[in-house]
């Protein structure tokens, strides 16, 4: 065991409340001590819920491990029952009862509640968060939409999707959106941009789930044309499932970015054997002429670092690359489930994907490869910041601040243009904080002073007045010389020791021991703007190690820039 101070996923019960707090008419019964029913801050605090969870803990304590236990959950059930009068309940353990080995699926059937109960055996030491939501959904889908008889003697293979039968042309397709749940990264919004996207295309929504959905909505799911998988981590077990029982074809392309977007719509119209035209559907969107723009084009070749959930790395490695003219210099997921996938997509871009839960293990990856944007999930941005990297939140795990009042889908042709916002934004207000940083200590920007348009009325505005008098006049004063030489001097050497981090990058990557920065050098390399401070670094520790040299002093520094600026 290995404790953490951060975690990208809880244990799997949560995922499966997470499905359950989705939902309307289901209520879950868990086996846990008293300790184990944090979970409700997860929904309240940070996705500001107005609702806690539908959730009953039995809350056993110490002393109850004595006594019986099991008599213990079949109360909890009976009064969950009695009070809330669910459709559907879901019965499980949390990671401590699971170690009792009470049964809560044999304790809840003995009840003989006259609703269905859906017993969830969720393995919390071998498997997470996201496994849990999955297999949640996909129980709650066997469950409440059994497959026909037919369906189960004579299950399709899971070979290349078929159209889908000429007796559904006649009338608009239907379809179902299957994987937002609770606590999920923007996936109200998505939800909404996928929704208006397909009736765009003449397709309606048939049932989203489990967002939102009851059990008889579920029970629904097999009357459409065909699923939509929008989070493949939540959605896949279930779909595939349905596929085989109900003959139901899904989608595998996630709607993330413009490429993605168009390739979903084509997906979409294999399905159903029709051909899209697209041209209206992009009137408004914006994100493919912003990224020509000459305000954006010195963006291109910034390297990016990402690390994520499955799906959310693997489509923003494609916008990065693809549409942003990004180099991704790091690929990377917590999500076990999905690495086969994640590790295929950093090989198209030369790359060994970083698999791993461990956030120390992503922290010293960016710290090695110094990228100018990180793109990831709650997590990265700490480290990020630590750093001086700017950075964007891509995916779960995530905050509060990640749970917007205003609308921000990631999919579809919205969510490409809300995509150009939120990566570019870090990149472009870098050079207006990096100034402030630089003349911190300018009489401008010295908290006593007023701004200078208001000088006369401050305490300190006729120092001010004086002072800029005398940088201006054109005395030889001693301290007019001063003030101007320090002024100039540090303007000067903010414009070319930038130099060195505008020069392209030097053969070969960094390597070997580090080298040791002398102090005045440290001091001149931060008045390089922080997000291209690393390529400054970079290269001049390259220079340096050409050279056989153990400390870089500032001439070190103007060396390199000289060298790379040729």
């Amino acid at each position: 065991m290995e404790l953490t101070l951060w975690t990208y996923e809880g244990p799997p019960h949560v995922g499966a409340m997470r499905v359950a707090t989705a939902m309307k008419g289901v209520h879950y019964v868990l086996h846990a001590p008293q300790g184990d029913t944090y979970a409700d801050l997860l929904f309240t605090m940070i996705e500001r819920r107005d609702h806690r969870p539908p959730v009953t803990y039995t809350t056993f304590q110490a002393r109850d491990l004595g006594s019986d236990t099991a008599a213990l959950f079949q109360d909890a059930a009976r009064d969950a029952f009695a009070r809330f009068k669910p459709e559907v309940m879901l019965v499980g353990a949390s990671c401590t009862a699971e170690l009792i080995q009470d049964d809560p699926g044999g304790l809840a059937k003995a009840l003989a509640l006259p609703v269905p109960v859906v017993p969830l055996e969720l393995p919390s030491y071998q498997k997470k968060e996201n496994w849990g939501a999955a297999e949640t959904f996909y129980r709650l889908v066997r469950t409440l939409a059994p497959a026909p008889a037919a369906a189960a003697a004579a299950a399709p293979s899971d070979g290349p999707e078929t159209p889908v039968e000429a007796t559904h042309t006649a009338k608009r397709p239907t379809c179902n959106l299957l994987g937002p749940t609770a606590l999920g990264f923007r996936h109200r919004d998505d939800v909404t941009e996928l929704t208006r996207l397909l009736s765009a295309l003449g397709i309606d929504i048939n049932v989203v789930a489990p967002l939102n959905a009851t059990p008889a909505d579920i029970a629904r799911i097999p009357d459409a044309d065909f699923n939509v998988v929008m989070y493949p981590e939540l959605a896949n077990t279930a779909a595939g499932w349905l596929k085989r029982a109900h003959k139901q074809p899904h989608t595998t392309v996630v709607p993330i970015g413009v490429g993605a977007t168009r390739d979903f719509i084509a997906e979409i119209g294999t399905l159903l054997g029709r051909t899209f035209v697209t041209d209206a559907l992009e009137a408004d969107l914006r994100l493919p002429w912003y990224a020509r723009s000459v305000d954006s084009t010195y963006l291109n070749g910034k390297r990016v670092f990402i690390f994520a959930d499955g799906c959310h790395a693997v489509a923003a490695a494609r916008v990065a690359h693809e549409e942003f003219g990004f180099e991704v210099v790091g690929l990377g997921t917590y999500a076990r489930e999905q690495a086969r996938e994640v590790r295929a997509a950093a090989e198209r871009y030369g790359l060994k994907a970083l698999i791993t839960d461990d956030y120390l293990d992503v922290e010293r990856a960016i710290e090695e490869l110094r990228p100018e944007l990180v793109l990831g999930t709650q997590m990265e941005r700490h480290i990020a910041k630590r750093q001086g990297i700017g950075c964007a939140v891509i995916s779960a795990p995530v905050h509060v601040q990640d749970f917007p009042a205003r609308y921000a889908p990631q999919m579809g042709y919205e969510g490409a243009n809300v995509l150009f916002d939120t990566w570019v934004h870090p990149l472009m207000m870098g050079l207006e904080e990096h100034l402030l940083q630089l003349f911190r200590e300018d009489h401008e920007f010295n908290d006593d002073i007023a701004p200078s348009h208001l000088h006369a009325h401050s305490p300190g505005g006729q120092r001010v007045a004086t002072a800029t008098s005398t940088l201006t006049s054109g005395t030889t004063g001693p301290d007019a010389g001063v003030h101007r030489d320090h002024n100039a001097a540090a303007v000067d050497a903010a414009v070319d020791a930038v130099a060195v981090a505008e020069a392209p990058d030097g053969p070969g990557s960094p390597s070997g021991a580090a080298t040791a920065w002398a102090h005045d050098a440290e001091a001149e390399l931060k008045r390089i703007p922080f997000f291209v401070r690393g390529k400054a670094r970079r290269n001049t520790e390259l220079f340096a190690r050409d050279r056989g040299l153990s400390l870089i002093t500032v001439e070190t520094l103007y060396d390199a820039k000289a060298h790379f600026g040729r």
